[in-house]
């Protein structure tokens, strides 16, 4: 706690603050450390970036993207960026932080296609384009550099993968702005709107990606998915777009592996993310085994 007050401190305009004027509450994260932060009767969130993250983390490309997201009101209003740090304040926006259980809730799954429509269509550009395949080779240089290695079987899995590639390629999505990694406890609920944050992954990218990864990061069944398209495309899905969600369900899967790969091979202690990355393998494995999946790639 001591470390969120310092960190405050460095902020214009909360140089001067007493520790005795701060309540401090650690909230979640994987990577980074993050606090609901208190001052004068009034709520911040504070982010402070996690060891190895300078490693694949554009901070810049995150501030502008972030201050974006929160103009097309889908996240919360940036305060203050150190682009060198990454140490983030931002308003701190009260809701119900969603999760797995939480998404059963169909509203919330309503709320979230509407959060996502609402980014995907504000005419918005992020700074860079997200390119999954680009990602992995990333991923995969660092986890060389770090002298990691994989789960086994994972280079016959992106052999596979690579067909899939080919398809995707040969249909090229519009792109739109978009958050690539919606981790269920990203969503802030409000009951009336959804805010979506956390935006160090983002850019131009199939808009169905972030449908698809929310799909894998809230354990959605086949309702909710379904829930989830129809709220988005307000009726039924295109059939195209509706295959397109689940190719990149296999695809999330199969690069969130090699990240969990880079946390386990930076001694990240928030949790065993060697088993993170090996679960998240088996899944995509799954996933590609399953007759259903070979007919959403053929729709596309």
């Amino acid at each position: 706690m001591n470390d969120a007050i310092e960190q405050l401190r460095a902020i214009p305009g909360f140089v001067d603050v007493d520790d005795r004027g701060v309540d401090v509450e650690r909230l979640g994260g994987l990577t980074n450390v993050v606090y609901r932060v208190n001052v004068a009767g009034v709520d911040y969130l504070l982010r402070i970036p996690g060891k190895g993250t300078e490693e694949y983390i554009d901070r810049r490309a995150e501030k502008r993207d972030a201050i974006s997201a929160a103009e097309a009101g889908v996240s919360a209003k940036v305060l203050h960026f150190d682009e060198s740090s990454g140490v983030m304040l931002a308003e701190y926006i009260d809701g119900v932080t969603l999760n797995a259980e939480r998404f059963k809730d169909p509203g919330s799954v309503r709320r979230s296609a509407e959060a996502f429509r609402r980014l995907h269509t504000s005419g918005r550009e992020f700074v860079k384009r997200f390119e999954v395949f680009e990602q992995i080779d990333e991923y995969l240089g660092l986890i060389e550099k770090l002298n990691a290695r994989v789960p086994d079987g994972y280079e016959a899995v992106r052999e596979r993968a690579s067909g899939v590639r080919r398809v995707l390629e040969a249909k090229p999505a519009a792109l739109a702005p978009c958050h690539c990694d919606p981790l269920a406890e990203n969503f802030i609920d409000t009951g009336e709107r959804v805010y979506i944050v956390d935006w160090e992954y983002a850019g131009n990218n199939d808009p169905m990606w972030d449908l698809g990864d929310l799909s894998v990061e809230g354990g959605f069944d086949a309702d909710q998915d379904a829930l989830l398209l129809r709220a988005y495309f307000g009726g039924e899905p295109p059939a195209d777009q509706a295959g397109r969600m689940v190719a990149y369900k296999m695809l999330c899967d199969l690069l969130w592996t090699l990240w969990g790969v880079v946390q386990h091979a930076n001694d990240n202690p928030v949790e065993d993310f060697w088993s993170y990355a090996v679960n998240r393998f088996e899944r995509c494995q799954r996933l590609m085994a399953d007759p259903a999946f070979e007919r959403a790639v053929a729709s596309i």
